[in-house]
């Protein structure tokens, strides 16, 4: 389980998040809304540890992971995809997928085939590299490479960006799959209220580096969402 306590992060002088708190279980999807620089991705950098915070713990499995670098956290199951993608263009597919081991202990260093069950298309496309490949497959491409770490905790910042709906809905069948399998937590940023409504267990909504709601998706009233996060 994951746990965020009263995090509070700071850019300078700028405030970006204010005692936060917030939970994700494994087996379920939490998913936090709101407008453009919130605090969202802001509170998943904390997750992650890229950047440190200045008030607040943040507890994995029961471990405060607070102090740790990233890839101390990413040792511990916690893995990232970031906003953007962050693949290496001039990597192959294949490539992309390896840098995942840098996480894994030589033993577990292969790729799992299930990645290549949830994501056919990059099967096929092991040698191409990875700036060749369209802007969905690319996000496909950055979710299976965090899969390549075997995560306990999987942390995504907008996967739906910029893709094309039919990429949307498989996107979204991977999500579930992941947690229908009952070991991973998912923590994910989503502009798409219908879209959240319809895959997440629990929704957080932020505004001004505060969550002003959070509860199961199914008892929240859409029409006080969509308020919170209409620009």
């Amino acid at each position: 389980m994951l746990e965020v306590d009263n995090v509070s992060l700071r850019y300078g002088a700028a405030v970006a998040l204010k005692s936060v708190s917030l939970a994700a279980w494994p087996g379920r999807i939490t998913c936090l809304l709101g407008r453009n620089g919130v605090g969202k991705t802001s509170l998943l950098r904390a997750v992650v540890g890229h950047h440190p915070i200045f008030n607040g713990t943040v507890r994995w499995q029961g471990e405060d992971v607070t102090g740790l670098p990233p890839f101390e956290r990413a040792r511990r199951g916690i893995a990232y995809v970031p906003q953007g993608r962050e693949i290496f263009p001039l990597l192959t597919v294949k490539e992309n997928l390896e840098t995942g081991f840098a996480a894994l202990p030589g033993g577990k260093r292969r790729l799992p085939a299930e990645i290549f069950d949830l994501f056919p298309v990059l099967g096929s496309m092991l040698r191409r590299r990875g700036g060749d490949l369209s802007g969905g497959q690319q996000q496909q491409l950055a979710i299976a490479r965090a899969l390549v770490t075997r995560p306990k905790l999987l942390v995504l910042d907008e996967p739906t960006e910029g893709i094309q709906p039919s990429i949307i809905k498989d996107i979204g069948r991977v999500i579930a799959h992941l947690a229908a399998g009952g070991e991973m937590a998912i923590l994910l940023v989503e502009q798409y209220f219908d879209f959240a409504r319809e895959l997440a267990h629990r929704i957080a909504v932020m505004d001004r580096g505060e969550i002003v709601i959070d509860d199961a998706a199914d008892r929240l009233n859409p029409e006080v969402v969509k308020r919170h996060i209409a620009v």
